[in-house]
């Protein structure tokens, strides 16, 4: 799980959130130990029952408003118990005045007190979405990310069997990618799995014996994705004439990331096979089973029904005979 701070989001969302730091901002590192936004309102009154500790508060109208009916006192006493009771930040929303007695309690405490311009609703829900992302469960798993037809294929497989070159490949029929080499995975609250490449590495892929290619200058900007849900994963295999592959598809494969359960196909690789084809298939089968067409289950069905119609045409031609 990610660390956040309270300086590392003054940082990052500065400019989205409109924010204006009113009081000092410590150098030792504040932590944010939950993602979850608290209003003071109550607090500010005095009563601190369940009140939770090391949340951010928002002030917003109506904050603001029941301050501006207390004397000075009573308003340094009213915001000292809400830093009193372990808060990690204050922000207060809609650009509102904010009283002087606020602003010398929080230098004070040496608590980092904020305004934003935005009102308090769409101050929450932006950061909440920031605090979201950042307390998501995370992981990085060695592979390439590809968007194929609106399909998110994940491929996986020992270093150097091809998952570069068939991501490059896909690139090159028209498909989107996303990450190569690391892809940094995250779980939504929903069990979405959303992958996306790790910043430093971008959008580059390594292909031996050629060196790093830059996907975005080579093929433009509708090469490439930010982020992708990931759908399923295809991993690549070296061809074993001993193993028993999978031929007609009735049995699902499933790998696990990060606890949601995705659906995986082995793909064993040979000289001359075409990787990127099947690769464009693996996603249409997939779209086509969503909607619910199941063509290895359509084919068992008609399979068992012309046995089940051999068999009444043998017992009929039997009875015939007698």
């Amino acid at each position: 799980m990610a660390r956040v701070t309270v300086q590392q989001i003054y940082a990052e969302l500065a400019d989205s959130l409109h924010l204006e730091l009113l009081s000092s901002l410590p150098a030792e590192d504040i932590p944010v130990p939950a993602k979850d936004v608290h209003r003071p309102g109550m607090a500010l009154m005095g009563f601190t029952s369940d009140f939770l500790p090391g949340r951010l508060q928002v002030m917003g109208a109506s904050e603001m408003a029941y301050l501006d009916t207390l004397a000075a006192e009573e308003q340094e006493t009213a915001f000292a118990r809400v830093i009193g009771l372990e808060s990690a930040a204050c922000f207060v929303t809609r650009g509102s005045e904010v009283p002087a007695p606020l602003v010398r309690v929080a230098c004070e405490h040496g608590f980092p007190l904020f305004r934003s311009t935005l009102d308090a609703v769409e101050f929450i829900s932006g950061l909440t979405r920031y605090l979201e992302q950042q307390f998501a469960p995370h992981s990085e798993i060695h592979g390439s990310l590809v968007d194929v037809y609106g399909v998110g294929l994940l491929f996986t497989g020992r270093s150097g069997i091809g998952k570069s070159e068939c991501a490059l490949d896909l690139v090159e029929r028209g498909h989107r990618m996303v990450a190569d080499d690391i892809v940094e995975v995250s779980r939504t609250d929903d069990d979405v799995l959303i992958g996306r490449f790790r910043e430093v590495l971008q959008h580059n892929i390594e292909i031996r014996g050629v060196g790093v290619i830059d996907v975005k200058a080579i093929f433009g900007i509708r090469a490439i994705r930010m982020q992708k849900r990931i759908e399923v994963e295809v991993q690549l295999q070296d061809w074993n004439d001993e193993e028993d592959y999978e031929r007609l598809g009735l049995e699902r494969q499933y790998t696990e990331i990060l606890g949601v359960r995705v659906p995986r196909v082995i793909v064993p690789l040979f000289p001359g096979k075409n990787i990127t084809v099947i690769s464009e298939v693996i996603a249409l089968d997939f779209m086509l089973k969503v909607y619910g067409y199941d063509a290895a289950k359509l084919l068992n069905q008609r399979i068992l029904e012309t046995m089940t119609m051999g068999d009444r045409l043998r017992r009929y031609l039997q009875r015939d005979r007698e």
